[in-house]
């Protein structure tokens, strides 16, 4: 409860993760490694995208937005993880925290709506083949893409707004390397019954529907494709999925984990939130352009046109 001799919180202190002391420097070199890769993996896929004409359809143009998130969203906290690492700094401003809240679930939950549009985008392709282009078309590409922007955005406002309209006196100490909801609340001076209820709805059951969703899409897209009579029409159709399930995977394994388990487990937290910031962002690289053999061909094009620029 708040005391009448009690004084705003100005600031955080950042623990990190309990038992990892002595290991900063590998950290950091871990962390630091994954972070350039995913920057460089993202913007790679993104400009091979944007200058590969055959690739201007609408799952790559999703695929594209994807690129463009996975560069943001490790950009939330990774920083900020570094400096801690390098010891220079373990504390961060009240706003900062905020800050940090705001752009992690904004751009997050973006993230799981557009895995959610990429499905649908699926099963438009698969299941309506002869009208994918038709409904699929560049004004219902940008909409849902907007969509998934603005959704995203409602989304973390609405969380700073119950998380951060309660009173923070003190104590001050955060188990983690960056701000996050489970830990950040626990440290409120008031009751925070409606804020954990808000939270769990606008991350869990959101999160929780868009998975839902997905699956949904790709249950009907299985039962299409084992229609198809042709055992290579059947694996390119696989093929062509099996790269965004994958990421899927990835993605929703560390948001089921951390805010739709029963009990809380302050260090399970912590690392799944550390491994799914730093290292999920720069598989999607990995995963579409090992798995998807229209990139592979167009980032090799790309590749030889920069080396070779003059054509020789």
């Amino acid at each position: 409860m708040k005391t009448g001799n009690s004084t705003p919180v100005t600031e955080f202190v950042l623990l990190g993760i309990s038992n990892t002391e002595g290991l900063e420097t590998m950290l950091l070199i871990l962390f630091l490694t994954f972070y350039i890769f995913t920057l460089l993996g993202n913007l790679i896929i993104f400009l091979t995208i944007l200058v590969s004409s055959n690739l201007h359809t609408p799952m790559y143009f999703f695929l594209g937005n994807l690129s463009v998130f996975d560069i943001f969203f490790p950009s939330v906290n990774s920083p900020k993880m570094m400096v801690f690492l390098v010891g220079q700094s373990h504390t961060i401003s009240y706003q900062g925290c905020v800050s940090q809240v705001f752009f992690y679930h904004f751009l997050g939950c973006t993230e799981c709506f557009l895995y959610t549009v990429m499905a649908y985008d699926r099963f438009v392709a698969i299941c309506h083949p002869m009208r994918y282009m038709v409904i699929m078309n560049h004004r219902v590409c940008t909409g849902l893409t907007v969509g998934t922007w603005l959704g995203g955005c409602v989304h973390g406002c609405i969380l700073i707004f119950f998380i951060f309209r309660l009173s923070y006196c003190g104590p001050n100490e955060l188990d983690s390397f960056f701000c996050d909801i489970p830990v950040v609340l626990p440290l409120a001076c008031a009751d925070t019954s409606l804020a954990q209820m808000v939270s769990f709805t606008n991350v869990g059951v959101v999160s929780l529907t868009c998975f839902l969703l997905v699956l949904t899409s790709y249950t009907r897209i299985v039962l299409s494709i084992l229609k198809i009579r042709s055992s290579e029409g059947r694996r390119r159709a696989f093929s062509t999925c099996s790269a965004h399930l994958t990421s899927i995977l990835f993605f929703y394994g560390p948001v089921i984990l951390v805010y739709l388990r029963p009990a809380s487990s302050p260090w399970l937290d912590a690392v799944v939130q550390v491994l799914n910031n730093v290292i999920t962002p720069c598989l999607n690289p990995l995963i579409y352009s090992l798995r998807n053999k229209d990139v592979k061909l167009a980032l090799t094009k790309v590749l030889v046109q920069i080396a070779h620029p003059s054509g020789v």
